[in-house]
């Protein structure tokens, strides 16, 4: 069964590249919200003195203001958190709230100290990937391998920023760790599987391959499972610790999409490049034997 399905080279290999395609489409239409932490703007932690609409709050406060948008993170237990695309000053914000609750938490970012912010992401995701590509080609030393461990991770990182746009999870400090984090998880698995396909010699390909899967997809699984987990609690239960809610999300989205990049388009050209490697060493042998 497996080894039919390794077969298929070119199935393997167009499926992720479409879902890649896919992902950049949504990432052009429909964009990544960024964090006030990125974007400036304010962002306040209000504790109600009873339970309001969302609706409310916001007609409420925009009434009050005059600011361009006013977005209700969450509103549950009398507690909401409130990101609004203005800097606001403290006082002001306490004053538009008129008795209908009182200000536990409060941040202000300016247009300035989010560039900054923003430019130290592009850093940090170019600079991992740099360091990620020395490191992959100096174990490997072969180009083809190399090339499939870190375009499985580029399109790890595609797709995770695809369903952020889709699910609208918001581009913030949290979910830029993330993102580095599910880089260096991508480069583990696809590392596991060419190791266990070009270094080792014990076994056929697909014997290699079904063991490789084995222990690649219960870390993968297992690591879905712990993130699904960490979601529901601070979802439901801890809805202020927007943070690790942004942090899972973004993890399980990126997890998901190492389970295809590596056990369809990594395998499929690692496959491609074995079958290339067997077939010149043949030919090699028939002349050198002619």
């Amino acid at each position: 069964m497996l080894e039919k399905f390794m077969e298929n080279y070119k199935l393997l290999i167009i499926v992720p590249i479409i879902i890649a395609i896919l992902s950049l489409a949504c990432l052009a239409t429909i964009g990544i919200d960024e964090g006030v932490d990125l974007k400036g703007g304010t962002m306040a932690e209000v504790t109600l003195n009873h339970q309001m609409s969302n609706d409310q709050i916001t007609s409420q406060i925009q009434s009050a203001l005059h600011v361009n948008e006013v977005k209700i993170i969450s509103n549950s237990n009398n507690k909401a958190t409130i990101e609004l695309s203005d800097k606001v000053d403290v006082g002001q914000f306490k004053q538009a709230l008129n008795g209908i609750g009182t200000v536990t938490s409060y941040n202000t970012v300016g247009p300035v100290l989010s560039q900054e912010a923003m430019n130290q992401v592009y850093w940090a995701l170019l600079f991992a990937f740099i360091f990620m590509a020395i490191t992959v080609f100096f174990v490997f030393r072969e180009i083809v391998p190399a090339f499939a461990v870190i375009l499985s991770a580029l399109f790890d990182i595609i797709y995770a920023a695809g369903g952020m746009a889709l699910l609208n999870v918001p581009l913030s400090i949290a979910s830029v760790g993330a993102l580095l984090m599910l880089i260096g998880y991508s480069v583990d698995t696809d590392i596991m599987l060419t190791t266990r396909l070009l270094k080792r010699k014990n076994g056929t390909v697909v014997e290699r391959t079904t063991e490789a899967m084995k222990t690649g997809l219960t870390m993968s699984i297992a690591a879905i499972a712990a993130m699904v987990v960490l979601y529901i609690v601070t979802d439901i239960f801890m809805p202020q610790a927007k943070t690790l809610s942004e942090i899972s999300m973004v993890l399980i989205l990126g997890l998901v999409a190492d389970i295809i990049n590596t056990w369809f388009m990594n395998l499929g050209i690692l496959r491609k490049y074995i079958d290339f490697k067997n077939n010149r060493k043949h030919n090699h042998k028939r002349k050198v034997g002619a």
